[in-house]
């Protein structure tokens, strides 16, 4: 019989996809056959022909289960289902049938099955399928991830068990994510206090780690919807610092920190120069990701060559440099599956600080 975990959380950007993830990687450790199931998508892409969720389709790329991505997603919230949903076009029993069947199928296929929320527990509650709706309908276990802190989880928790009581879905497990690393042990005990006699399950997963938290150069140029130029081999590199490229070259080279993103004024052509030409010595190749190149001046013909002969990671935009470093500042990381080296580095944490087998014992 397949063993299933249905990974809630209380809110958005508490980390589901990295708990998965980990979880897919220490359960492949003890399990054959490990499946994953996103059972509703509410952010697709076309993968392979197919419209998926992204997180089924950089599951499915990251483990090689390709041939099940569309049971791995089901049910995606494109432009319009909402609406012909609630008009009455698509049969309310449409979407839990959708599931239920993939879920069953799936649990033919493997001996373990992560099945992974969408945002917070209410999110799908426009088509009768919000999260502790489709934990109850599969019949499976909840862990619900959290973040970190002491009264505002507390609260958090409360609010959402709530739905999941209503829904009669069974939360065993919560685990506190992206603590504060000196307040670890302190904030778990506390929730361990807080929980006390409720029956559940209470741990931690990460600490907070901006190495989690930075995009890479692929999501930079996905979220600014403009290609990646220079040397693409590159793309999952971290930018971990942000910087705008203000001051006179001297200073802007002297103050770049580990894995700087330099944000530049197209018509900054000697900045732009020694950027470039940094860009062969491993020191500073070290300390600089890329650039994003900004405004409606074109860059000149021999700084271009210049460029494009150094190979360095860059993205070519008209927005002002302001307005684009503003809006990079307010990104949310999310992990995709070319980010090789953000994968690698969840999976090695998961080894030291999630006990799978005590989280496994919890589902039994």
């Amino acid at each position: 019989m397949c063993r299933k975990i249905f990974i809630g959380a209380t809110g958005q950007h508490c980390g589901k996809t990295t708990i998965s993830l980990s979880l897919m990687h220490l359960a492949r450790k003890k399990y054959a056959r490990v499946g994953f199931m996103k059972p509703l998508g509410p952010k697709w892409i076309v993968f392979n022909g197919e419209i998926v969720d992204k997180d089924a389709a950089m599951f499915a790329s990251v483990f090689g289960v390709e041939d099940d991505v569309t049971l791995m997603s089901p049910l995606t919230l494109a432009p319009g289902t909402t609406r012909r949903y609630l008009d009455g076009e698509i049969d309310r029993s449409v979407p839990r049938d959708a599931i239920r069947s993939a879920c069953a199928i799936l649990e033919s296929k493997y001996d373990f099955l992560i099945i992974e929320g969408a945002g917070h527990s209410g999110v799908g509650s426009v088509v009768g399928m919000n999260n502790a709706r489709i934990a109850a309908e599969l019949n499976a276990p909840v862990l619900l991830v959290t973040g970190g802190g002491i009264g505002n989880v507390i609260d958090a928790v409360e609010l959402n068990l709530a739905l999941y009581q209503r829904e009669q879905a069974d939360v065993r497990i919560i685990m506190a994510n992206k603590l504060v690393a000196e307040k670890r042990g302190n904030t778990l005990g506390y929730l361990q206090k807080a929980f006390a006699g409720s029956g559940m399950m209470i741990t931690s997963a990460f600490d907070y780690l901006p190495t989690l938290a930075d995009p890479t150069l692929l999501h930079v140029s996905e979220l600014l919807d403009r290609p990646l130029h220079g040397d693409y081999a590159e793309r999952s590199r971290i930018c971990h610092t942000i910087q705008l490229g203000a001051a006179s070259s001297q200073i802007v080279i002297d103050h770049m920190e580990a894995s700087t993103l330099l944000i530049v004024t197209s018509s900054r052509d000697e900045l732009l120069v020694t950027a470039s030409s940094l860009h062969h010595i491993p020191e500073y190749k070290a300390r600089l990701a890329g650039l994003i190149i900004a405004g409606h001046v074109p860059v000149s013909n021999i700084t271009q060559r210049i460029i494009d002969d150094s190979k360095i990671p860059y993205i070519r935009i008209e927005e002002t440099s302001s307005d684009i470093f503003y809006q990079l500042r307010e990104h949310v990381s999310k992990i995709g599956p070319d980010d090789h080296e953000k994968i690698d580095l969840i999976n090695s944490i998961a080894e030291r600080y999630i006990d799978f087998d005590a989280i496994d014992a919890m589902l039994g």
